[in-house]
């Protein structure tokens, strides 16, 4: 997964609360094995509405995409974060998310940012007005910035910005402590089952 420092972009609002994994990402795309190819089904009943948000071209390379709370609620499915960054998201800003659904997104280096209502609705009011508006987020130093206008402060856990900022996943943490599994393999007696 790739180190975030800063992701700098525009917005694509979508301003709807309790947003679930199966509105994210329907369950009949859920039968591919790989773990790419998912972003062309996110939202995939939701963009045949007029005028959806996705569909509108002044917001499909948008790199942030701003909703309302409780984002990510329902099953568990891995696939909707997966999903989102394959359509080209690199950080999700909501009032809340579903716990699951925002650890899956840390594990895969899909930032997750929490704001307040009133933080987001800004965002959302100001992508809808000048769809070209680039935010910052800067994972550093915390914050989701436009121009002078605003700041708005986000909490993340420690461990999980360290891995986020080293572009760590758990194989990544894993393999960090290469040699001292290598020195335990090693030793280990001929009639035991190996990694080799």
């Amino acid at each position: 997964m790739n180190p975030i420092d800063q992701i700098i972009g525009t917005i694509a609002p979508l301003p709807r609360a309790n947003v679930d994994t199966d509105q994210i990402m329907p369950k009949q795309y859920l039968k591919r094995v790989e773990r790419t190819g998912y972003g062309e089904f996110v939202f995939a009943a939701w963009r045949k509405e007029p005028g959806f948000v996705l569909e509108r071209p002044e917001y499909q390379s948008a790199r942030i995409l701003v909703s309302g709370p409780n984002f990510g609620s329902g099953s568990s499915r891995e696939h909707a974060p997966w999903g989102l960054q394959d359509w080209g998201f690199e950080a999700v800003v909501a009032p809340s998310f579903a716990d699951i659904f925002f650890n899956n997104c840390t594990k895969i280096g899909l930032l997750p940012v929490v704001l307040s209502e009133k933080e987001c609705r800004y965002l959302v009011e100001l992508a809808q007005a000048e769809p070209d508006a680039e935010v910052t987020v800067s994972l550093p130093d915390q914050t989701v910035t436009y121009r002078d206008q605003f700041e708005a402060r986000f909490e993340i856990d420690p461990f999980t910005k360290w891995c986020l900022t080293e572009g760590l996943d758990d194989i990544g943490l894993t393999l960090r402590h290469q040699a001292e599994i290598d020195e335990f393999e090693a030793g280990r007696p001929e009639w035991k089952p190996s990694l080799t």
